[in-house]
């Protein structure tokens, strides 16, 4: 049984427990608190106690500290991959992998934020000096999904770090496991910086919302979750960072060498099982190379294995719960009705009597109009549609309400570029899916949500700037009262 992690210390929640379950084996590995109000108000008064003393620390210093949560997190790595697969189902090299990611973005944003905090501006008058200063918001509550849960964490915690903020973390009640095991390794921090606090997010996650000690609310998940905590901050003209999921469509041209594109569509689709914001979620291929695209993914994901993710045998995973295995088994069988083919897979896997097993699919005949391509669909699923040419794939590409990423693979640069300026997607990949750098921004556009990780505009997501006007010289201004004497200098 876990307890929350305030203000350095681990304190023992008041209430029932919430089962955390291997999705690979349903089995109960642990429980964590479900957090009340009272929690909240307990992580709250920490991180603005600590608030008042971080936000001072010299640049130099918390770049120290970033720096060694990046060392731990790498001390600990084996086991952290571990119980994220345990607990969520992806395979261990993939959960290896994001522990790494997730401490190279400490050390990034260390060294950006020790030399980043305002401009110099020049000034409008003589004698006047002016220059911005960017300041933290405060206490940052860090609402984290059950996909990636460290990386899309460190990609907020670790900006609003550097930043000066302090900052309390919602982990999903579907994996708040590892989350939890980062206590020793915050424990490098001043108690109080950094606070964990598990339960439903209907219940301490609106409490941390609403609580007038809260600065600002970092999201990643549903649209519709982002519309609830949308509407409780607009209330409170309170700062919300969303990233709300994504639709990304992947268009494979006429000149693409097959064997790259069909391994690199099924890497986008599947990844994670499909359960990845940004994975390939509608596939466009070019009438003339579509039969033979087909046959290739086909062939490739007939050979992937799946199983739990501990054997390193394994290429895709558990789904995470019953919910979202269910939901896409309803979306396939939606679009089978309505005139869609399964080419491969289609089905919760029989060879398994326990987990969340749902085979990677390919289905043909797929139409623009299926809930299956209208909203996210988060399984491995690779739906196939053929376009006639570029400007078709474009056009289909744009019809979505999201715009978190999209993909294109061509080596016609006028193709390229022309899907880059004209699909509406905040990261454009050409012939490299999925790909993300420390040192650009990420986020969407449209329903996809309003702000960007990564990068300093990262950074600058964490802080609000501040104005210095510094006149050097001490004298009455001549548009000063009384206006009597302006106007006969202004009328001369």
């Amino acid at each position: 049984m876990k307890h929350q992690w305030i203000g350095g210390s681990w304190l023992k929640a008041a209430r029932d427990q919430i089962p955390v379950i291997d999705p690979a084996t349903e089995d109960v590995l642990d429980s964590v608190p479900r957090g009340t109000a009272e929690d909240a108000e307990r992580a709250v008064r920490a991180a603005r106690t600590a608030f008042e003393k971080w936000r001072w620390v010299p640049g130099v210093e918390k770049a120290s500290l970033l720096h060694a949560i990046a060392r731990g997190l790498r001390a600990r790595q084996k086991d952290l991959a571990v119980l994220m697969t345990r607990e969520g189902g992806k395979p261990f090299c993939e959960n290896r992998d994001e522990v790494e990611w997730v401490a190279a973005c400490f050390d990034y944003y260390a060294e950006v934020g020790r030399q980043s905090r305002g401009n110099s501006v020049p000034p409008a008058f003589p004698h006047q000096v002016n220059f911005t200063v960017k300041e933290p918001y405060g206490v940052v509550v860090c609402i984290i999904p059950w996909n990636y849960p460290l990386l899309l964490m460190s990609w907020k915690v670790a900006p609003a770090l550097a930043a000066g903020n302090t900052v309390i973390i919602k982990p999903s009640e579907e994996t708040p496991l590892a989350t939890l095991a980062l206590a020793a390794v915050f424990g490098e921090l001043p108690p109080g910086v950094v606070n964990i606090v598990t339960g439903p997010g209907e219940e301490v996650g609106e409490a941390l919302i609403n609580h007038s000690g809260t600065d600002l609310i970092a999201l990643t998940g549903s649209v519709e979750t982002g519309q609830r905590v949308g509407h409780l901050c607009a209330a409170q003209v309170k700062k919300f960072h969303a990233e709300l999921g994504g639709n990304d469509p992947f268009i494979v041209c006429s000149d693409a060498d097959l064997d790259v594109a069909a391994r690199a569509a099924c890497w986008a689709a599947y990844l994670n099982t499909g359960q990845v914001c940004t994975g390939g979620k509608r596939f466009y291929i070019f009438d003339d190379i579509a039969d033979e695209f087909v046959e290739r993914v086909v062939k490739f994901t007939r050979s992937l294995k799946l199983g739990n993710g501990l054997d390193p045998n394994t290429d895709l995973g558990p789904m995470i719960n019953l919910h979202q295995l269910e939901d896409v088994q309803n979306r396939v069988e939606e679009s089978v009705r309505a005139g869609a083919k399964v080419l491969c897979g289609g089905r919760r896997s029989p060879k398994f009597k326990k987990g969340f097993f749902y085979e990677p699919t390919v289905m043909s005949g797929v139409e623009q109009d299926m809930r299956l391509v209208r909203t996210e669909t988060f399984g491995p699923i690779l739906p196939i549609m053929r376009v006639r040419d570029i400007d078709e794939a474009i056009a289909l590409a744009n019809d979505s309400n999201y715009g978190l990423g999209a993909n294109i693979y061509t080596n016609n640069m006028e193709w390229a570029m022309k899907a880059a300026e004209r699909i509406t997607a905040g990261t454009f990949w050409i012939n490299d899916p999925l790909t993300d750098n420390d040192a650009a921004p990420f986020g969407g556009m449209r329903q996809t949500g309003h702000g960007r990780e990564l990068g300093e505009e990262g950074l600058d997501e964490f802080r609000e700037v501040k104005h210095v006007h510094l006149d050097y010289k001490q004298e009455i201004k001549p548009y000063w009262y009384p206006y009597s004497k302006y106007n006969k200098l202004t009328a001369a």
